[in-house]
């Protein structure tokens, strides 16, 4: 394991308490285990958080190589519209 480093931290009154609260109610052993546990839950968001951008940058350069035409909304809209007529049956009016 890691040498330990002692720190001094700042929180405000309401954190105080809660850190206090946490280690009364016997859910850990002292208030520096309450920190540490609080940093690992902010190192997994941190972590999470780099993999939903990695993610993310990954779909937008995926798009931007893409090979296929652009299409504007109408001409998208006019071959759908040209797909779903042929699925129409004669005398059915449920497509307009």
């Amino acid at each position: 394991m890691e040498a330990a480093e002692k720190l001094s931290v700042t929180v405000t009154p309401a954190m105080a308490r809660m850190i206090r609260e946490k280690v009364e109610d016997g859910s850990y052993g002292s208030a520096s285990e309450v920190i540490r546990a609080a940093l690992r839950a902010f190192q997994r968001e941190e972590d999470e958080h780099a993999e939903r951008m990695a993610s993310i940058r990954a779909r937008v350069k995926a798009s931007l190589e893409d090979k296929r035409p652009n299409l504007s909304g109408e001409e998208v809209r006019t071959h759908l519209q040209g797909l779903f007529a042929g699925y129409s049956s004669p005398g059915d009016d449920s497509a307009a």
